[in-house]
């Protein structure tokens, strides 16, 4: 009962975030329940994810897209969870995943984190991806060296 007053909130702040990501390409839908083979209901937690060519199975989705999709839930879980505790999220890491996104997908991803830093204090991306450490003000670069790393600030 708990998961399914949750679930229209994930789903609206997952589908806000995911449309700005695909020009409103796609959308996820949360079911908790099902048919079964015989026809009963049975409870479940189905997202189906749906697109131009209509829902498809996650799997079939492109390491881009999926990586997308995934983004988008975790940040809807994320903000709904600060939302229950009734603070605030510090901090959202975000470590790497971006090599999956072609250029566009790039810029999506990085108008959506610019687009949600307001609901965070700080917001820390771990790349390796010279366009988007470039995306952002304030750099924290990690150099590997024979002694160890270091650390450099840009």
């Amino acid at each position: 009962m708990l998961i399914e007053m949750a679930l229209p909130d994930i789903e609206m702040e997952a589908n806000k975030l995911l449309s700005r990501m695909t020009d409103n390409r796609m959308h996820i839908n949360m079911e908790t329940q099902r048919q079964s083979k015989k026809g009963e209901p049975i409870e479940t937690l189905d997202i189906i994810i749906s697109d131009e060519l209509g829902p498809r199975p996650y799997e079939n989705y492109s390491g881009g897209e999926a990586f997308r999709i995934d983004f988008a839930i975790r940040i809807a879980l994320s903000k709904l969870l600060a939302k229950r505790a009734g603070a605030p999220i510090p901090t959202l890491i975000i470590d790497e995943g971006f090599g999956t996104q072609d250029n566009v997908g790039l810029e999506k991803v990085k108008e959506a984190i610019n687009s949600i830093q307001d609901d965070f204090d700080k917001i820390l991306v771990i790349t390796h991806i010279d366009e988007l450490k470039d995306a952002f003000p304030t750099r924290i670069n990690v150099i590997k060296t024979a002694n160890g790393s270091t650390l450099g600030m840009n």
